[in-house]
């Protein structure tokens, strides 16, 4: 199964706390920035991704504490892909969901400028043409 195949059965399949959490991000729900759930990033998939602000949003239940190593090995290659990764337990999804958004509106924040912005137009519009 590739990881295009991989991310559909996930969004398929997605955990309770994972739904809860797609509510309050799907439809520009934080910052205006638009969310995709389970997408293929590299080798990995993502449980949410905001592309413009280069964050993943992971939700994890018990399996992930016996994956310590392997979720080390994949932050290290989204954060050396430039991507920020923020780690929530299904149990903080579901019961204080103010304090995750809280901490996905603070990542937010902390988002770095584009590295290549447009250049500033002086003058009119008159003056332009």
């Amino acid at each position: 199964m590739n990881n295009t195949q991989k991310a559909r059965t996930l969004r398929k399949n997605q955990t309770d706390a994972e739904k809860t959490l797609w509510q309050k991000l799907r439809n520009r729900g934080q910052q205006g920035l638009k969310f995709r759930r389970q997408v293929p990033v590299g080798p990995y998939v993502a449980d949410f991704l905001c592309e413009s602000a280069r964050l993943i949003i992971e939700v994890d239940g018990g399996q992930h504490a016996e994956n310590i190593e392997y979720d080390q090995y994949r932050d290290e290659f989204l954060h050396a892909n430039g991507y920020m990764v923020v780690r929530f337990w299904n149990n903080e999804v579901m019961g204080n969901m103010d304090a995750v958004l809280e901490a996905i509106s603070v990542k937010l924040s902390q988002r770095a400028p584009h590295p290549n912005p447009l250049p500033e137009v002086e003058g009119t519009e008159e003056e332009i043409d």
